[in-house]
């Protein structure tokens, strides 16, 4: 039958979100299949000025983003490696908009350095970019920070936006 004490019990909080894969190595897996396409099934560059502006736009936005957020997270004296234990709900900033500003930052990266480069395979492939990032980090980080904060982060939740 078992201890029916321990049925009781609930499971005590997880110490990190458990999210294995750095995702940024998500976004440079998937960018790198897009220039092995590139090389080995080539597709036609998109005209170069449109792209160069495109990339410049993301390019900064992007490393905005992820200033801005890193800045905010280590005010808050938080962890960015999703390993270690998360010390306070962030909900300054680009938090304001997005829940996930990093995972955009780096995203919008992404884009803008097909577009710098042109890698038309890895703009084709961002829409497998994204929800690799939500099976691999995205949901692990929501369950963890529902687990580890409760109604203040699916009040939260509530009234920000995941992506934009």
């Amino acid at each position: 039958m078992g201890n029916p004490m321990a049925e009781n019990r609930t499971p005590a909080p997880s110490a990190h979100a458990g999210v294995w894969v750095p995702p940024p190595l998500i976004y440079v897996a998937i960018f790198g299949v897009g220039l092995l396409l590139q090389q080995f099934v080539p597709l036609a560059a998109l005209p170069a000025l449109p792209m160069q502006v495109a990339a410049a736009v993301f390019l900064v936005g992007g490393v905005l983003l992820l200033v801005w957020s890193n800045v905010l997270f280590r005010r808050e004296h938080t962890s960015l490696v999703p390993v270690r234990p998360t010390a306070a709900l962030v909900r300054l900033g680009p938090y304001r908009w997005t829940r996930n500003p990093m995972y955009l930052g780096l995203l919008c990266v992404y884009i803008g350095l097909a577009c710098w480069f042109g890698v038309t395979w890895a703009l084709i492939l961002v829409p497998l970019v994204v929800p690799a990032v939500h099976v691999l980090a995205i949901a692990k980080e929501e369950r963890y920070l529902e687990q580890r904060f409760g109604e203040p982060y699916r009040q939260y939740r509530a009234q920000v936006r995941r992506w934009i």
